[in-house]
């Protein structure tokens, strides 16, 4: 059933308000990172049998209090986004369909979860996954204030409108666009969106196809998940990798590509699609890209937005392996040490 359009705009207007009181609402010692506790999966134990590492967003934080000498006092914690904030890009039918422990077992890959109770599926897997998307549109929005943002979470890329898949139940990059074109006319009307995840970013492409504000350029395996033929019709730089590509040949595309993207389509923001997938032994992305090759990636892709002085908003997205919070960690750490990002800009 389509949205009333009065109910439509009182949706927009509340959830406008909303995010934009967090921002109104910083203090001095906030900079622009954005976690918190509940983005973590917990099914008591059950998480573990998930090639997913349920404890990445709490490690990556734990790593970067060390590091950055920071605590919960100096970054930006999200509000779970709610149903009416999701109603702005899914449909009532789809959401309902969450409500469903064999639909949300097949996004999540986790058999199991269909002969779970609806409220354990809502508290222990679905509500992260809420607050991460909320913390994606309170990343975005700090983007354009700060210059940069990082959401400790979040970038589900296979996630459209209307269909969950690989992980991704909420469509938080499709939001994320959609409301920063429409709560931010005077500053954003061009989106670049850079996936470097080790998969096709099928979702937000499905939802942008033909929108000429949207300029795509995704990075991927050919060979793995999703092969979605019809989403690769959204992308605007499209870069295929074969199997177990290296450091050298992989780092030399991304930065070439980047570079020709930015001459083509000038952004007023990057969401930048962080997925650490790429890594080296993760047995589903199947690349061969090491630790420093990562942390030369998010190097290249800050340097290149930050010499454009283009706002940019990263999000940790896909990356199975125990060590992947920590390289993570460690890449923020080193934009931090170069001056790529700071907590005054």
């Amino acid at each position: 059933m389509a949205l009333n359009p009065s109910i439509f705009t009182f949706l927009y207007v509340y959830i406008v308000f909303r995010f934009q009181e967090i921002i109104d609402n910083l203090g001095p010692s906030q900079c622009p990172l954005v976690y918190s506790e509940n983005y973590n999966v917990r099914f008591g134990g059950l998480e573990k049998l998930h090639p997913f590492d349920a404890a990445k967003w709490r490690n990556i934080f734990e790593y970067l209090k060390e590091m950055l000498n920071i605590n919960e006092n100096n970054i930006v914690a999200p509000q779970e986004i709610t149903t009416e904030d999701l109603l702005m890009v899914h449909s009532k039918s789809y959401l309902n369909s969450l409500k469903w422990g064999w639909n949300v077992a097949a996004i999540a890959e986790i058999p199991l979860l269909a002969l779970m109770p609806n409220f354990l599926i809502q508290s222990c897997y679905l509500r992260p996954m809420r607050c991460q998307t909320g913390g994606t549109i309170v990343a975005g929005m700090l983007a354009l204030e700060k210059g940069w943002a990082v959401n400790i979470g979040g970038g589900f890329h296979h996630c459209s409108r209307d269909r969950g898949g690989g992980f991704c139940p909420y469509a938080d990059i499709t939001l994320l666009v959609e409301y920063l074109l429409k709560n931010k006319p005077t500053q954003v009307h061009r989106v670049m969106v850079v996936d470097l995840d080790a998969h096709q970013g099928n979702g937000y492409a499905r939802d942008f196809l033909r929108d000429e504000r949207i300029f795509i350029m995704d990075v991927y395996n050919k060979g793995i998940y999703p092969q979605d033929e019809e989403a690769k019709g959204g992308i605007s730089c499209k870069v295929e990798l074969d199997f177990f590509t290296e450091d050298s040949e992989y780092l030399d595309k991304v930065e070439r590509n980047l570079e020709q993207s930015l001459r083509r389509f000038h952004p007023d923001i990057i969401i930048y699609n962080a997925g650490t997938d790429i890594l080296e032994g993760d047995t589903l992305g199947k690349l061969s890209i090491t630790r420093e090759g990562i942390i030369r990636r998010d190097e290249i892709v800050f340097m290149k937005a930050r010499e454009r002085r283009v706002p940019i908003v990263l999000l940790t997205s896909g990356g199975y392996l125990k060590r992947t919070a920590r390289i993570i960690a460690d890449s923020i750490g080193n934009l931090f040490e170069l001056g790529l990002i700071s907590r005054d800009k």
